[in-house]
């Protein structure tokens, strides 16, 4: 796992800022801490901040070809790099390391533009193709490595993180406010915004071209869960196929140089992970977990189980409030506001995985494609009520009711939903904060600044692709297209960048995914059991303590933490006046949503870590402050 950064500038008489670009690699240097490495030759200059996983001694990067006419700088592993490697030896190539990295060149030469979707695994590349002065970034299928680019001023400049791009002081830090209504609805600001103005996200799946003639962003790899019903065969095949997918998915992760182990929550996906590399690692596997002093929010009763039943060299750790000084940290590793509260258990079981092992597996996937999340309840029966009441009654009954019926009670939310089309209610059950508590929060200022812009346009474009599916798949490909990548991946890899740990998700195998979505949906999710299919094929494997558990997220108890230990820096943050100048928000309705949080009238946790998050972000990033609690 590694950092990659570069320049490219269009005019060939423009040549590369060497210093520059050694400040946006060391600007990364979390990412990468074992090597550094350049490559600059006029107008073209790449980065690379290594961690060493795969050929520790010759594996430096940026590596080229023969006659050094292509060029790589490359983040993540390729799982298939011995069969491409045997592939192309066949060709002719020749190759002068045993790193994945090289293969990715090689192929490139065979391949062209086509080259990445012989790959199997997690990237972020940068490719320089000399005689054609063309560069090439590439992200993987489902956006587990991260890619962001800048265009202006007759150059391109990219990097794993947005802060290598704001190391050069001609890009101004300018806000996309838009994306501050996404991050509100969202927690997080999806692909392919960032908060700032002229910096994009290349979206997961996704190849860019440029050469100082044209510039083209294209899509490589989609998947789709429509299923022709011709194809659908008995529930035992399913079974049956699974295990030794996902068993292949676990064992091609295992390849290292350095010491690896696995997440171990005690849920079923990362029991299932774990289950898996006991059958190829013949060491105790290491694992780690977290808890809580909380009873509500500690699992580690169920990490023991899988533990003493896989006979694991097992390591846990406490968090508790005072680990939210921690603010600054997360602030500086997001680069952009990102309020999914569960990044803090992130860094923490990542911090507690380093201890002991380079690389960790984790369960992360599961629930996209296995529909493991209770929202898929809701999403289905919603949608089967919607279908069989009248339209008359939508419109003549329950629409006149709702208008006059208080948005803080859970019913509307429900009527709501199964009076409106699926697009809308899908709308509405995925944005955190409900329309008519940001309608409140806002300013006329800030309403001017957005411009009506509404959210919903970040989805809009999967709910297109998957009209015609049934409910429980359009929603399982939308959150495998936005949530997935945009929150829960974004989450893993900077919390475990942020202590030099190699994250690998079987789940998320392509392999895997393109076989999951065979799957029917009632099969997916049968009789209201989730993850129906994966918990039938791992019954002989895993516990029924562990098959038969509820759901459970990866959270912490941030309201309980407002209302007490974190209150007092709660309201010296929120209430202060640098906040209320910013102009986004009505400070007498901040007010109010505090005190029905502290009274428990309401829980607003969500909403106060997102304002929490944001005026700390504008802080750092914007005003320039050193981030001290």
């Amino acid at each position: 796992m590694c950092g990659i950064c570069g320049i490219y500038n269009f005019q060939k008489d423009k040549v590369v800022d060497q210093h520059l670009l050694k400040q946006m690699c060391d600007v990364i240097a979390h990412r990468g801490p074992d090597d550094e490495g350049f490559y600059v030759h006029d107008q073209i200059g790449l980065g690379h901040r290594r961690l060493s996983i795969i050929d520790l001694a010759k594996g430096k990067q940026p590596l080229c070809n023969e006659d050094k006419s292509v060029w790589v700088v490359f983040n993540g592993e390729i799982y298939n790099y011995l069969d491409l490697r045997d592939m192309l030896l066949k060709k002719g190539h020749v190759f002068t390391t045993d790193s994945d990295t090289e293969a990715i060149i090689h192929l490139y030469e065979e391949e062209g533009e086509g080259f990445v979707s012989f790959l199997r695994g997690m990237f972020a590349i940068g490719l320089w193709d000399e005689k054609e002065k063309k560069l090439i970034l590439a992200r993987d299928r489902l956006g587990k490595k991260p890619f962001h680019y800048l265009i202006e001023k007759g150059r391109l400049l990219f990097g794993s993180e947005i802060k290598s791009i704001l190391q050069d002081k001609e890009v101004k830090r300018e806000i996309n406010y838009e994306a501050i209504e996404d991050f509100l609805t969202f927690l997080c600001v999806p692909a392919p915004k960032t908060i700032f103005k002229g910096i994009s996200k290349l979206p997961p799946g996704h190849i860019l071209v440029c050469t100082p003639d044209k510039f083209f962003v294209r899509e490589y790899w989609d998947f789709s869960f429509s299923n022709p019903q011709g194809l659908i065969q008995k529930e035992e095949y399913y079974i049956n196929n699974l295990i030794p997918l996902l068993k292949d998915s676990v064992k091609c992760r295992l390849m290292s140089e350095v010491p690896l182990g696995a997440f171990l929550s005690g849920g079923i996906d990362s029991s299932c992970v774990v289950a898996m590399m006991s059958e190829f690692c013949q060491e105790p596997i290491i694992t780690s977990s977290i808890g809580f002093e909380e009873d509500a929010f500690n699992e580690l009763n169920f990490a023991q189980i899988i533990a003493t039943l896989f006979k694991t060299n097992h390591h846990e750790d406490i968090v508790r409030p005072s680990s939210v000084e921690m603010l600054p940290k997360l602030i500086y590793h997001f680069d952009e506001p990102f309020a999914d509260s569960s990044a803090i258990p992130t860094y923490y079981v990542s911090q507690a995985a380093k201890k002991n092992v380079t690389v960790a597996l984790s369960g992360d996937g599961g629930d996209e494609f296995f529909a493991g999340y209770t929202s898929y309840l809701d999403d289905t029966s919603e949608d089967r009520i919607r279908k069989i009441i009248p339209t008359f009654m939508k419109r003549y009954i329950f629409r006149p009711f709702l208008n006059h019926y208080p948005n803080f009670l859970p019913a509307k939310g429900y009527l709501s939903s199964i009076c409106s089309s699926f697009e809308q209610a899908f709308m509405l059950s995925r944005s955190t904060n409900i329309f008519e508590t940001k309608q409140d929060l806002y300013t006329q200022e800030f309403r001017s600044k957005i411009a009506g812009y509404d959210s919903f346009s970040v989805l809009e474009p999967y709910l297109n692709r998957s009209k015609g599916w049934d409910a429980l798949s359009r929603a399982q490909y939308v959150d495998a297209k936005t949530y997935m990548p945009d929150d829960i991946l974004v989450k893993v890899d900077r919390m475990s960048m942020a202590v030099s740990l190699e994250v690998r998700s079987p789940f998320l195998d392509h392999r895997l995914i393109e076989f999951a979505s065979t799957i029917p949906s009632d099969l997916r999710l049968h009789k209201g059991i989730l993850k129906y299919i994966l918990k039938k094929s791992m019954e002989k494997i895993l516990p029924p303590e562990i098959l038969k558990r509820k759901k459970k997220g990866f959270s912490v108890p941030i309201g309980m933490w407002f209302r007490k230990e974190l209150k007092p820096l709660m309201e010296e943050i929120l209430f202060s006046s640098r906040a209320s100048e910013r102009g986004y928000f009505n400070p007498c309705y901040v007010q109010k949503m505090w005190k029905e949080h502290q009274d428990g009238a309401r829980d607003f946790s969500s909403l106060f870590w997102c304002l929490l998050m944001l005026e700390l972000w504008e802080r750092a990033f914007i005003e320039g402050e050193e981030l001290v609690f």
